[in-house]
């Protein structure tokens, strides 16, 4: 295969990416022949999965609105993935052209397209690392030049802990950032759930992203709750995403088939 021009001369093209396999759901075109032949095997094993990113993104959206209404200023986006129309500096700087905006990624053409979108507005920058280094992504220059902890910090964490094993210890991960935050911040939390599907999907599912660079843990609603512990959910609480605050009632329709569940805590005092 030919390598692009804007593929970096370090990732491997040959191996599914999960952020290229999700940029591929959601229409976009930095993405290999790998990718899009493991994003299809998922669509074979889950048809609703590009519907699902589609769904998720919707979710984000709402989420950073809502919290930028809501008076947040400062946000930390870990596991952003490759730009895409919607991306979060791009919502709050609409409601609030000072809002700042770190977002944070360990995939090279998901920061490498990042810092091309961003480049020269110095409130919104990329930071390239992992999730499970929450201290090196707190103490990055980039993020403590841009984001004040001392002051309320939304930090979204959208269709990533799904690529977190319980190995990786996600919950100690979470009370690593939390306990980093001022009362007021918020975490925004979603990720891939099994509620109500059939056994076989769920271990067609896993069995096409080992064939990637991040296998899949899928958990549960009540999982997925535990892992605001010390915030309080917003309501409605941990749903399918097209269930939280939905733009139109009709947009909530079939949720369950929705592969995502997320939700939005608050951080008391």
């Amino acid at each position: 295969m030919q390598r692009p021009d804007w593929a970096p001369d370090t990732i491997d093209i040959e191996r599914p990416s999960v952020a290229r396999m999700y940029d591929y759901y959601l229409g976009g075109s930095h993405n290999f022949a790998a990718d899009r032949a493991a994003a299809q095997a998922m669509v074979a094993a889950v048809p609703e999965a590009p519907l699902a990113a589609q769904a998720n993104r919707a979710f984000l959206r709402r989420a950073v609105h809502h919290l930028a209404e809501a008076g947040v200023r400062q946000f930390l986006d870990i596991g952003s993935g490759i730009p895409t129309v919607g991306n979060v500096h791009e919502i709050a700087q609409r409601i609030d052209p000072a809002s700042r905006v770190v977002y944070v990624d360990v995939d090279p053409v998901a920061v490498a397209h990042s810092r091309e979108i961003l480049a020269g507005n110095d409130r919104a920058t990329i930071v390239q690392e992992d999730l499970r280094h929450p201290e090196e992504i707190l103490a990055h220059p980039d993020t403590r030049r841009l984001l004040d902890l001392s002051q309320p910090v939304a930090v979204m964490i959208v269709a990533v802990l799904h690529f977190v094993p319980d190995d990786d210890r996600p919950a100690e991960l979470l009370a690593t950032l939390r306990d980093a935050l001022a009362p007021g911040s918020y975490l925004v939390l979603s990720q891939a759930s099994d509620d109500g599907r059939a056994g076989e999907e769920r271990a067609e599912a896993e069995r096409v992203y080992r064939r990637t660079d991040s296998p899949l843990t899928i958990r549960n609603r009540a999982e997925l709750t535990a892992l605001f512990d010390g915030f309080e959910l917003v309501d409605p609480g941990v749903v399918w995403v097209p269930q939280w605050r939905p733009d139109t009632p009709e947009s909530a329709e079939d949720a369950e088939r929705a592969v995502f569940m997320g939700g939005v805590g608050q951080l008391g005092d």
